[in-house]
């Protein structure tokens, strides 16, 4: 590896010494990128274990519960997904699934707004399930607004899911065991590096296991798929973005509709983080692309779409990637797809299908949407990491200017 250019891949920055990786700063973030597929498992696991204690606090919280006979209908309460940042698109990523699941009012909804505009958000007089997602669970914003509505709002309950069991906001939710439950996951989900990456992906995987707290065998094969996928995908995308890293641009523009919205936002993200900055991300949907954003397209950028399962949805993304290789705007442009197509393969530089040998197609059931941003992301995290490393960066601490650091705790709380 030379500044200014990729020559090693993955592989080859595991196996280097740890004398190197410390040079480089890539002690953490390539070996917690290529290790998601094998730690998603010991998430499955702890989720199942948990399953019980879950099931019954669920209850509690009026998830899942059925009216007695002739009796009113006890209000089902309002589900917030609560998170700062990629902890936020763990949220948004999971919205959509929870709320055909559970049957009830869910929204991704930013601790950081919450913390400006707590009374604008929650009614006092309503029932809430806040499922707070922080990989290190020390968030000054996130552990302010749990401390408020543990003390102010007794119609609040509360589910954290972290990578920290030892964070302040286990310790607080602990002090509180008849409105609060911790799911901790494997402390080797606790990234070390700066940028999350498997602590996004498990705990997303985290939350398929909630959603499906009441029908687990459901997951069981969404499990398997996505598991397997992800460890085709990850073989297959190390190749495509130590390639696509050495194109010289200086802008990304990430599109995916629906769930796949979330990853979008999440892969800009990474790219914006690992590169501090000097790479300008950003992420839109397929339609919303055109009202605007897609002026800052050019020659300079780097283009990804991810396609939807649904054939209505891929319609639409169709049609603007067509559009943007008509219009020739993109330096690269990338596509990751449920299946591959020779319409995509001539309006796109290139494919990453998740139907590669071993297709999804051979299994009963497809990997929907709502399943499948745990590998999406995983382009943009290797996108980023070599990226990085091209302009000369450290991926594990790629702020040098201390910009932006691991943990958010240094916020005044007003």
């Amino acid at each position: 590896m030379v500044q200014g250019r990729v020559i090693d891949g993955l592989q080859a920055l595991l196996g280097a010494s740890d004398a190197e990786k410390d040079a480089r700063g890539t002690r953490y973030t390539p070996r917690e990128i290529r290790r998601q597929p094998a730690s998603w498992q010991t998430t499955y696991s702890i989720c199942a274990e948990r399953r019980p204690e879950l099931t019954q606090f669920l209850l509690q919280s009026r998830i899942a519960v059925e009216a007695e006979k002739g009796a009113e209908p006890l209000p089902r309460p309002t589900v917030f997904l609560v998170g700062a940042g990629t902890s936020d698109y763990v949220g948004q990523a999971l919205a959509p699934l929870l709320r055909r699941l559970w049957g009830c009012e869910v929204w991704a909804v930013p601790s950081t707004d919450l913390l400006t505009n707590f009374d604008d958000l929650v009614f006092r007089d309503r029932p809430y399930l806040w499922i707070s997602f922080s990989r290190s669970g020390e968030s000054s914003e996130g552990l302010a607004v749990l401390d408020a509505a543990l003390e102010k709002h007794p119609n609040v309950r509360h589910l954290l899911v972290t990578c920290n069991a030892s964070g302040q906001m286990a310790a607080v939710c602990e002090k509180a065991p008849d409105r609060a439950f911790v799911l901790a996951l494997d402390d080797s989900a606790n990234d070390r590096g700066l940028a999350m990456t498997s602590s996004f992906t498990n705990m997303v995987v985290a939350g398929h296991c909630i959603a499906h707290t009441f029908t687990p065998a459901d997951y069981d094969e969404q499990f398997s798929l996505l598991r397997s996928a992800g460890e085709r995908f990850l073989e297959c995308a190390q190749e495509s973005a130590a390639t696509i890293a050495q194109e010289d641009f200086t802008k990304a523009c990430f599109v995916g509709s629906g769930v796949l919205r979330a990853v979008a936002r999440e892969s800009a993200l990474k790219v914006l983080e690992l590169t501090a900055g000097n790479i300008q991300a950003m992420s839109e949907s397929a339609l919303g692309l055109r009202h605007g954003p897609m002026s800052a397209l050019d020659g300079n950028t780097l283009f990804v779409s991810f396609l939807s399962q649904d054939r209505r949805r891929r319609s639409y993304e169709l049609d603007l990637l067509e559009e943007v290789h008509r219009k020739r705007l993109g330096r690269v442009r990338v596509v990751v797809t449920p299946e591959s197509t020779e319409r995509l393969d001539s309006t796109a530089d290139h494919v990453l299908s998740l139907d590669a040998p071993g297709s999804l197609r051979e299994h009963s059931q497809e990997l929907g949407d709502e399943y499948r941003a745990p590998i999406d992301v995983m382009l943009a995290q290797l996108v980023g990491l070599f990226c990085s490393l091209r302009l000369g960066l450290k991926p594990d601490s790629p702020s040098p200017n201390g910009a932006i650091s691991r943990v958010v705790s240094h916020v005044n709380i007003y």
